[in-house]
């Protein structure tokens, strides 16, 4: 007989099943299909799945909202030369299209929220730089408001950068409305090519918000991305990477803004796949009232991925005694030629140094204010573009100016 016990559905993952039926129907076999086949194996994630053991999805999202008929997004930004866009849904609907293993890259594929991302979205845009083109303006993707909520959000996006070509990209949500978001990025950078990514989180009334980045990087290309969240009840920031070349370089960086009830998690995967590739992470955390923070990263190091260089290194300042942070660096080395290492601390506020400027005359709260955007700036000091960097900044002096 037959002992295996059916997995029962929440009333979210009914609501799925149904609105993909009506949507999309399962009687041919497409992309779309086989991805909602793949996401109801597990359903939504729970703390049972290893990389969601600090964040339970299903608890989160108690009901499926209706998918929203309108954009809530924005293609990036102004027209430049070098750069063309199309539309993603003329790929993803397509399985002869030769960009379809792009937009679906194996990176990551293995995820149940991008296998729901894959089945249900209908919005999205291809942003082509041509080889050679030198884009430092940063072309902006915006994630706005779009219909009044509550109502759920489901977009993929697919950026091509050509060989020696540089790109300064954007990444920016915002909510004034309730809103289930859950949008992928997919960056394909080629050999030589150079790209800086900045997301910013600013998601005032979104109740959950699922953020994947997938990179795949060809030989000697460069790819940095810095992450700044503010606000937002429920964030779960996931990256995928892929060395693919040698030589190839990626930088992971971030800021965490806590407060409240809010629960924000970054997890990340970088994939050596060749030797000489290099990897660098640093994240930092400000933590204060119930909130939350949680930080899994891990360095995937395969057989003949030799003279591999990584570093990762996660920092939380907990300002509260109801504070939370979960750390949990890996790394999975199988190449006996690597200089890796990763590192996780958990602090407070240094007295001494309190003490030192209030001493000078500095009031208590301003004091703080100040250690604490000392902690919180070296992820942004290292952004190369000054546009860039400058939201960054603002970002950061707006939460704490509220905070105080």
């Amino acid at each position: 007989m037959d002992q295996t016990l059916a997995r029962l559905k929440t009333n979210a993952e009914t609501q799925l099943a149904e609105a993909f039926a009506a949507s999309v129907g399962t009687s041919s076999e497409t992309p779309r299909v086989r991805a909602f086949a793949q996401f109801e194996k597990t359903g939504l994630p729970t703390k049972r799945l290893e990389s969601w053991h600090y964040t339970d999805m299903r608890a989160a999202m108690r009901e499926a909202w209706p998918a929203a008929t309108a954009s809530a997004n924005a293609p990036a930004g102004e027209a430049a030369d070098g750069v063309s866009r199309g539309a993603m849904s003329a790929i993803l609907d397509d399985p002869d299209s030769p960009l379809l293993a792009k937009l679906c890259p194996e990176t990551g594929a293995d995820d149940p929220m991008v296998a729901l991302n894959t089945a249900m979205a209908r919005d999205g845009f291809v942003l082509r730089v041509e080889p050679g083109a030198n884009i430092g303006k940063p072309l902006v993707q915006a994630f706005g408001a779009g219909e009044p909520g509550p109502r759920a959000d489901f977009s993929r996006h697919l950026v091509l950068v050509g060989e020696d070509a540089s790109l300064a990209l954007l990444e920016h949500h915002s909510s004034g409305d309730r809103v289930q978001r859950n949008n992928v990025l997919v960056v394909n950078v080629a050999a030589g090519a150079r790209v800086e990514h900045v997301f910013i989180a600013e998601n005032h009334a979104a109740d959950s918000h699922v953020a994947t980045l997938i990179v795949e990087l060809g030989a000697g290309a460069s790819f940095t991305s810095t992450a700044v969240v503010a606000d937002g009840r429920f964030l779960r920031r996931q990256i995928f990477a892929r060395l693919n070349g040698e030589n190839a370089k990626i930088a992971l960086r971030g800021v965490s803004l806590l407060k409240g009830k809010q629960h924000v998690d970054t997890t990340l995967v970088v994939d050596h796949a060749v030797p000489r590739g290099e990897s660098r992470e640093l994240f930092k955390h400000i933590v204060t009232g119930e909130a939350t923070g949680v930080f899994q990263g891990k360095a995937l190091v395969r057989p003949h991925a030799q003279k591999t260089d990584g570093g990762m290194k996660s920092q939380a300042l907990l300002l509260s005694e109801d504070a939370a942070m979960y750390n949990k660096p890996e790394l999975e080395i199988f190449a006996d030629d690597v200089v890796c290492g990763h590192g996780a601390t958990i602090g407070q506020i240094d007295d001494d140094q309190l003490f030192y400027l209030m001493s000078r005359g500095i009031p208590r709260q301003e004091a703080e204010s100040l250690l604490i955007e000392a902690f919180a700036r070296e992820p942004i000091d290292l952004i190369e573009n000054g546009e860039l960097r400058a939201r960054c900044e603002a970002t950061l002096a707006s939460w704490l100016e509220a905070r105080a």
